[in-house]
């Protein structure tokens, strides 16, 4: 097949309107059991077939009597009644007999010998009572068409005696995998395999927005296999996705079969991430050709899968709420583009801040961690740091509002300690950033965060964290607030092939080192270990390659693309790697003042020294407990 080399550059917005105006799909209705109609759209007007009540219902439990023989009753001339002949006694919901047109509760009643009652108040015409479709009137409209069932609707379908409703049928939705790399997930993949896991969460989309998906299963790069799926698929859906292949590789084999099937709208939208979507029909068939890489498949499903399911039943895509934050750092973007950012938010010193995560397009769990959505617009170079911005959320705010905030340099336990707040404090957990143990630090400085990991060693004096915390944030007010002892070490293959013990062997062996990014404390206790042995950063192949976590760093050494790194003893245990011991070195949690003595810093402290904690941490390995949560002197 001819390769295309150029998509194009459709705005977003203008890809949707073109693609709706395509499709006007007449509605299929299907009858559904009431008690089986939750979340089913009405195709119709839904009328009542018996009015609700029924019957004139006594509202109280008590007597029904004649209201105007019960005039002139007083506490001091009360009136008698005679069972059968002045009154019957009735329940809540029980008809009101025939003769009588009100209701004394019972409660107002005194009842004397021989089926005889006093009272003494009179009673007004029809108190009590529930008339006859006092609730709905037989004939009366229950629901409109285009309305989504809720449970209570359901109640009031079934006493105005509906016990069947028309409602739209949902759209079927067929979602077809492509790729030579795919496998079903699995724990046994080899190099060059991919687990197959976009059409589950295509699926769960799809379910969510009240259609319905069909799984057809991984089909492999070649196009008469595609061209025979996609054919299939039109015939017997409403909708086809197409997942990967959408691009403008060699075995991208999307746009020419469709081109080649149907008919091609657009190729290539305006925006980053999902820039390679294909918009197209076969027959008269949706089909939707998406990015292979995660994050730009699910947006691009959202953008253009959603309101087609919308569309069909009738609905208005649904919009998120919003929230105006403060941006903790400069964000950068291409004109021309509309760039989607995930963020987090934190509530820090009376102000929501929200920072970036990843922004690449193959980073599911950007998607998994974000608590919203910012839109920078295709006419923005992007927004400097401090600037308020406008963000679409994933979380409710209240959980958002709760969340404590942390930067600074990555280590397990912090989600040890998010998963124990957490189930003491439902809505309230951490937000982890890996910055490094420096830009931790700034974000305390500047009130970007609530905490901060860091281990920081001064060559000079030799101590940890005191140092750098009085001559950076000497004039404000914090808390430095003792945490871990933990072992820093050489993480190397089983075996450790090449008997690495120390920063000399690296250098004379010419191994290939992994790094951690610049400002975290690993990479500052590296460069000290450098300087011990009058080495430089220039001896060190591989000193430039940089990662953000220490699993990150383990991960490169198990994979064979670095033969060591520097990293906690945790991380090698983590995957099964072999630990060198170098230094034990202090991480601490830096925090302001107003933050340790809030809620939420209490909470922090709580979980810190529980013995569930020291439990959980004790068998991640590499680290020791002494002193935790005692604050540590700054003056």
């Amino acid at each position: 097949m001819e390769r295309t080399i150029y998509l194009e550059d459709v705005p977003r917005k203008e890809a949707l309107r073109q693609l709706l105006h395509h499709f006007r799909t007449p509605r299929e209705v299907e009858w559904v059991p009431t008690i089986k109609a939750l979340g089913r759209v009405t195709a119709e007007p839904i009328y009542a077939h018996l009015s609700m009540p029924h019957y004139h219902a006594s509202a109280m439990d008590g007597i029904a009597v004649r209201a105007e023989e019960t005039f002139g009753a007083h506490e001091q001339r009360p009136k008698q009644l005679v069972q059968g002949e002045s009154f019957e006694y009735v329940d809540t919901g029980d008809p009101i007999p025939a003769g009588y047109n009100a209701v004394i509760m019972i409660e107002h009643v005194r009842e004397l010998a021989e089926g005889r009652v006093e009272i003494i108040e009179p009673a007004t015409p029809w108190q009590h009572i529930r008339p006859v479709g006092e609730d709905v009137v037989s004939g009366e409209m229950l629901l409109p068409q285009g309305h989504v069932i809720r449970p209570v609707d359901q109640g009031a379908l079934l006493a105005g005696g509906i016990l069947s409703v028309p409602v739209v049928k949902k759209p079927v939705v067929s979602i077809i995998p492509t790729g030579s790399e795919l496998v079903q997930p699995t724990v046994d993949v080899t190099p060059g395999q991919i687990i197959e896991f976009n059409g589950t969460v295509f699926a769960g989309y799809i379910e969510q927005w009240g259609g319905s998906p069909r799984y057809y299963g991984i089909v492999k790069d070649d196009p008469e296999q595609i061209k025979a799926a996609i054919l299939e698929c039109a015939e017997t859906s409403d909708i086809v996705v197409l997942n990967a292949g959408s691009s403008a590789g060699s075995e991208d084999y999307t746009v020419h079969l469709i081109s080649e099937l149907g008919e091609v709208f657009t190729h290539g939208v305006a925006t980053r991430p999902g820039k390679p979507v294909v918009l197209g029909k076969v027959g008269d068939t949706p089909v939707i050709g998406l990015p292979g890489y995660p994050v730009s498949a699910y947006l691009t499903l959202e953008w253009f899968v959603q309101p087609l399911i919308c569309q069909y039943l009738g609905l208005t895509v649904p919009s998120r709420a919003k929230l105006d934050v403060t941006l903790g750092r400069r964000l950068v973007s291409t004109m021309g583009s509309e760039d989607f950012v995930r963020m987090n938010i934190g509530y820090v010193n009376g102000k929501y801040i929200a920072n970036p995560l990843t922004r690449a397009a193959g980073v599911t769990m950007s998607l998994v961690r974000a608590d919203g959505l910012l839109i920078i617009p295709s006419e923005s170079l992007g927004y400097e740091q401090g600037e308020k911005v406008t963000l679409e959320l994933y979380k409710p705010v209240e959980t958002i509002r709760k969340s404590i905030l942390f930067s600074g340099s990555h280590d397990l336990s912090i989600d040890l300690l998010s998963s124990l707040i957490k189930e003491r404090d439902q809505d309230r957990q951490i937000i982890s950033s890996h910055t490094g143990s420096m830009a931790g630090l700034m974000a305390i400085k500047k009130g970007e965060a609530h905490v901060a990991g860091i281990h920081l060693l001064d060559e000079q004096s030799g101590m940890y964290n005191v140092p750098f915390v009085r001559r950076y944030l000497k004039d404000q007010d914090v808390v430095l607030v003792r945490f871990l002892q933990r072992e820093q070490g050489w993480i190397v293959p089983k075996g450790n092939p090449h008997h690495i013990h120390s920063v000399r062997d690296i250098v004379e062996q010419n191994l290939l080192y992994v790094n951690r990014q610049r400002g975290a404390g690993t990479r500052i206790l590296f460069d000290a270990l450098l300087a011990e042995h009058d080495l430089s950063s220039d001896d060190v192949r591989g000193y430039g390659r940089e990662m953000f976590s220490h699993l990150n760093v383990a991960a490169a050494v198990k994979e064979g693309t670095a033969d060591v790194g520097l990293g906690i003893y945790s991380a090698a245990k983590a995957l099964d790697l072999d630990f060198v011991p170098v230094a034990d070195e202090s991480y601490d949690l830096l925090m302001s003042r107003e933050f340790y003595e809030s809620e939420g810093g209490q909470l922090l402290l709580d979980v810190m020294v529980s013995e569930a904690f020291k439990i959980q941490i004790e068998q991640l390995g590499g680290y020791k407990v002494k002193d935790i949560g005692q604050l540590i002197p700054l003056l």
